[in-house]
């Protein structure tokens, strides 16, 4: 028997859909609300490396993925100079026995809506245009009433949310937000010939400039710079910022470039960082994904700890008789010293770049490896 009978699953994202699929898998009656009234994922590409692949498989939507997304199992790094000189190519490699690509590109919402697909195959009740408004709790469950009006009692609420969970505000439960002082320009374009795989320029005009491919015939570039309130440009002021930034940069970005039209498309964030460094369980409410932490997309492993968070839980959940303390020290024992050395490596690289070091990139991206290398 399971710990919980009837869930309520808080945010459509990564962490959200993830859950309420294995926890409907497991015979739970779940039901994800989403404020936004359709499925949403900002952004334009995601990188997902083998730990972030081991759970699409659990979830079983991976065939999918490699089928809809791109092979990234190497990177090449390119000067930022007038011949884009290559540098090197890095492989990207695995223990042996794990059956599994090292990495592949995926456009965000594609993603999103195989997710979703999935949710409803198994039987996740979704209301979108809907989120929790308020909570009463006691020794066993939660008491939610919703922002048209509803109510609904639950065994557990799993809030996945975002950076800024409003559930957290809610409730109390104190994060501290921090800027890094950059900022990331994503764009969805098509994809040249002669991009075979991903590519890095790091230098320039900008801290990094790269693309991913998400698709036979579409890819993911993005270009780093100090960040800046990008917030009232007009979809015109966009393509004119993003071409600039990329005419800084030539092989492939020249064809890239002269493609980037379409200023809707277009998605600024700064990069930012948190992470609950206590409980991330508020009595019979639990926050995971970027409600509970958040890093840079330097290692490209914001989504792969977001699908790890869904599955820990979704297991202790199972395999347990009730929800006690017993359980979350178990949840936080097999998440939180994981999650840290993601943020801190994430947060690390990206201040070398800052500081204009060159850092121990091969010890870092080791520790990172040897540590999402294990099964969460």
């Amino acid at each position: 028997m399971t710990a919980v009978r009837n869930v309520l699953v808080i945010g459509a994202g990564a962490a959200g859909t993830a859950t309420a699929i294995l926890l409907a898998e497991a015979g739970v009656a779940v039901t994800l609300v989403e404020i936004n009234p359709s499925v949403s994922a900002l952004g334009s590409g995601i990188t997902l490396q083998a730990n972030a692949l081991r759970v699409l498989r659990r979830l079983g939507i991976l065939d999918d993925c490699l089928v809809e997304g791109a092979d990234s199992a190497r990177v090449r790094l390119r000067a930022p100079d007038a011949d884009a000189t290559v540098l090197a190519v890095i492989p990207e490699k695995l223990p042996e026995g794990v059956n599994l690509p090292p990495a592949i590109g995926m456009y965000r919402p594609t993603l999103a809506n195989r997710l979703v697909e999935r949710g409803r195959e198994v039987g996740v009740t979704f209301r979108f245009g809907t989120t929790a408004d308020t909570f009463e709790q006691d020794a066993d469950g939660v008491d939610v009433t919703f922002s048209d009006g509803s109510h609904g009692r639950y065994d557990l609420v799993v809030a996945a949310d975002g950076v800024r969970s409003a559930t957290r505000a809610r409730l109390g439960v104190p994060a501290t937000i921090e800027p890094l002082g950059m900022g990331i320009w994503r764009v969805f374009a098509p994809r040249p010939a002669s991009v075979e795989t991903g590519e890095l320029y790091y230098g320039g005009a900008c801290y990094i400039a790269g693309y991913t491919p998400t698709s036979t015939d579409t890819l993911y570039a993005f270009l780093v710079e100090d960040a800046q309130d990008r917030s009232g440009l007009t979809a015109a002021e966009k393509v004119d910022a993003v071409r600039t930034l990329a005419a800084h940069y030539h092989g492939p970005w020249d064809e890239i470039r002269e493609s980037i039209v379409d200023g809707d498309g277009i998605h600024y964030t700064q990069f930012e960082k948190h992470l609950l460094d206590g409980r991330w369980n508020h009595g019979r409410v639990v926050f995971i994904g970027d409600a509970a932490h958040t890093c840079p997309p330097t290692l490209a492993q914001g989504a792969a700890m977001a699908f790890e968070d869904a599955l820990v839980l979704a297991e202790l959940l199972v395999a347990a008789d009730r929800v006690d303390d017993e359980l979350w020290d178990r949840f936080h024992e097999r998440r939180l010293d994981r999650v840290r050395v993601v943020v801190d490596g994430s947060v690390q690289l990206a201040q070398w770049q800052l500081d204009g070091v060159r850092g121990d990139l091969p010890g870092l991206m080791g520790l990172v490896a040897a540590v999402t290398g294990r099964p969460a």
